[in-house]
């Protein structure tokens, strides 16, 4: 693979900007970043990250600071200290994981580094930049790390290496970031998980074990979320201590190691791996890493998750998707699987539109001969046995009806058995004379291959021409086996091949789906309007999974919808105010048959899509708050939205004593006075044990200072209970 060097010279035009007057010396440099402060000292010729932290005054000393955190040597190491640096390599005495890793005609190449450069020194709009480089003048080779603090407060950081000889330059490996710890890191929070099992948290201490890892091999993120970390000081909890966030900002596989030495110092390195002969660069040619990026909060979890989401809404949404309210989707899927015909889609719209449904998703099945998935992946036209007429006439009885349409696609894909493998055999991902598997019995197209990418953008483009298609839910249900040395191209492909659809077709949205929560990242989210973070829907373990998600993205990016009675996935039953109520905390939507609800479950559902339209605004642009109880089944979240908020409290054990503790609200304005009001449907049968119903119908009027100290004593006895709490500023 090449790479065009225009772009790298457009990277690394860099350039820097100090907020104020910050006095640093051309060795001593900082970067300001939200409410973080770095400091680089390049005194001893290394890109050393001299401590990372809280905001620093203005006036700060960054020299002196940095003396003051020098050691001598000890016994047990070289006798000249190789400070910890974000450009590390090999030879210098350092013994942890290289930046980089470059070959030449099969050998490694040990890079013979001068001192480091500082890039730059001309200011530009959007926030603070500034490059360090390495030039190795007898292998002709520059490796850079260039810092950006974007306007957010989020930090990215991207490398590149740049070949100047006239042989080529084989790149084995070259990290995104290499960020030394700072000390006061004592956990690291990672995540692990499966299909329809996403996010299952786990946290180990650091320095518990010399290496701590992991990454993805399928040609996605995958299920384990493994480019998502967090990491916390000793005393961090949600409104108090020290934590940042690194998150690898790609839909490829990727790699992260976190290594401890002997003397505590630890260093993270994270990735996107690279195959063998994957990333050839000829004279005059770079190679750009995937952004990293890096988020801090100095007053606990609360200031790192909202960061992410200011950051995401403000930078990373696509930008006809930020303001739009979310829509109430139904999906057809649970309620007509392949089985689709056009009198029960119409029906299904009906009933849809009757609860107060915004848009129809048609889902898999409508297309070509597909009437299960052994076929037709590919052949991307109306299956001329439930549309005769095409889609036309149902997208015109949807459109009456007042929804917008929505149209389930896997473009990446292909059957076997379909017409566009029949034609093009060579067009999936195949190692030649050998066997090729399949995943859910479909192979997986080489978007590597111009042709493939071509034809793709014509198929879509030609789909979104002809009809009034408002959303795409773009699938993705197979791993890329055998991934091969195209790894890198083929996500580049991607990005290329959706960034040229929404510029022809702006006013469609995305949804990106991959099994669930396969390839959940911001690569793909500055393209797409949401996330499909898991197949699972069952309310209970969807209290699990958005609270690790919610960590990093906010809820109108999650797709959070009321599935069947009971869950296909868990087999739970679970009463329809539970599961409406945890669907609302999101972006709503119904993945169920209406025709098979009763008439109760009908109403509490459209109460709540209701509701849900009333509240989104606070949901989807507040500030969430975790709140914490002592019961260990009590869940909750509290989104603040200027002068209103509303939160979820939710109850998913057999509590152990009759009358749980009260639930605090801490995140509002403490010196103001709230209505508090118990929204209705309230569930049963916790809503006899309220001792005044009218008291909560009508609200109560309580200080900020009194929620958050003495808070709400809120009946939490009973398993699949959940109340909403709306207050509003008096």
């Amino acid at each position: 693979m090449t790479f065009s060097p225009g772009r790298a010279a457009r990277q690394w035009s860099i350039i820097r900007r100090l907020g104020g007057s910050v006095p640093t010396t051309s060795s001593i440099r900082r970067l300001d970043a939200g409410a973080a402060t770095l400091v680089f000292d390049l005194r001893r010729g290394y890109a050393e990250l001299a401590t990372f932290g809280p905001r620093l005054p203005v006036g700060e000393d960054c020299e002196a600071l940095c003396d003051a955190g020098r050691r001598a040597p000890h016994e047990s190491e070289p006798d000249v200290i190789v400070p910890n640096s974000v450009l590390p390599l090999l030879g210098s005495g350092y013994a942890g994981k290289s930046s980089v890793e470059l070959c030449r005609a099969g050998r490694e190449l040990p890079l013979r580094a001068a001192p480091i450069e500082w890039g730059g020194d001309e200011a530009r709009s959007g926030g603070t930049e500034f490059r360090f480089s390495l030039r190795d003048e007898h292998h002709r080779i520059s490796l850079a790390s260039h810092w950006r603090a974007l306007s957010s407060g989020v930090i990215a950081v991207e490398s590149a290496v740049n070949n100047a000889a006239d042989s080529v330059l084989q790149v084995a490996r070259c990290a995104s970031l290499v960020l030394p710890l700072p000390r006061w890191t004592r956990t690291i929070v990672h995540y692990d998980g499966r299909w329809s099992a996403e996010m299952h948290e786990s946290r180990s201490a650091l320095g518990s074990a010399p290496r701590i890892g992991g990454g993805s091999t399928g040609g996605r993120p995958g299920f384990t979320a493994g480019q998502w970390l967090r990491f916390e000081a000793a005393d961090t909890c949600e409104h108090h201590g020290l934590c940042f966030a690194v998150h690898l900002e790609w839909s490829g596989d990727h790699e992260w190691q976190v290594d401890t030495d002997a003397n505590g110092d630890s260093v993270l390195w994270i990735g996107t791996p690279l195959g063998h002969g994957e990333v050839e660069l000829a004279e005059g040619e770079s190679f750009v890493t995937p952004r990293a990026l890096v988020a801090f909060g100095s007053q606990g979890r609360a200031s790192l998750r909202n960061l992410w989401h200011r950051h995401v809404r403000d930078i990373v949404l696509p930008r006809q998707s930020r303001a739009q309210p979310r829509k109430v989707h139904l999906n057809t899927w649970e309620a007509c699987g392949f089985a689709m015909t056009l009198p029960r889609l119409e029906q299904l719209a009906v009933d849809a539109a009757a609860l107060g449904v915004e848009r129809f998703v048609l889902d898999d099945g409508w297309f070509s001969g597909r009437r299960d998935d052994r076929s037709s992946l590919g052949d991307w036209w109306p299956s001329p046995q439930v549309f005769p007429q095409g889609l036309a006439p149902l997208i015109e009885k949807i459109r009456t009806l007042g929804m917008d349409f929505g149209l389930w696609v896997e473009p990446e894909m292909l059957s076997p058995e379909s017409e566009l493998y029949r034609a093009h055999p060579d067009w999936c991902i195949h190692v030649e004379g050998q066997a090729r598997p399949t995943q859910r019995h479909q192979l997986a197209l080489d978007l590597a291959r111009p042709e493939v990418e071509a034809h793709l953008l014509a198929t879509l483009d030609g789909l979104l021409s002809k009809h009034d298609i408002a959303y795409l839910k773009w699938d993705h249900n197979r791993e890329l086996f055998p991934s091969g040395r195209r790894r890198v191209a083929r996500v580049r492909a991607l990005y290329r091949l959706l960034d040229e659809l929404r510029a022809r077709h702006p006013r469609v949205e995305i949804e990106t789906c991959a099994s669930g929560g396969g390839r959940v990242d911001l690569g793909m989210l500055a393209r797409c309007a949401r996330f499909w973070a898991s197949d699972n829907n069952d309310p209970i373990e969807r209290v699990r999974l958005n609270r690790a998600w919610w960590q990093f993205l906010p809820l109108g990016s999650c797709g959070n919808h009321v599935g069947p009675d009971p869950n296909p996935i868990t087999g739970r039953s679970l009463p329809m105010n539970y599961r409406s109520k945890i669907a609302m905390f999101g972006h709503m939507g119904i993945e169920a048959d209406p025709a098979r609800m009763s008439d109760d479950e009908r109403s509490v559902l459209a109460t709540h899509v209701a509701l849900y339209k009333s509240w989104r605004g606070v949901l989807h642009e507040g500030e969430l708050y975790e709140i914490a109880h002592d019961e260990p089944g009590v869940a909750g979240w509290l989104s603040v939205s200027h002068a209103r908020a509303l939160a979820l409290v939710v109850q998913q054990e057999f509590a152990r004593y009759f009358e749980t503790a009260p639930v605090r609200l801490v995140g509002l304005d403490r010196d103001r006075r709230y209505r508090v009001k118990l929204l209705e449907p309230w569930p049963s049968p916790a809503a006899r044990y309220l001792v005044d119903a009218t008291l909560w119908r009508e609200g109560v009027l309580l200080s900020g200072e009194a929620l958050a100290t003495r808070g709400l004593r809120l009946p939490l006895r009973h398993p699949a209970t959940a109340w909403l709490i709306a207050l509003e500023i008096e």
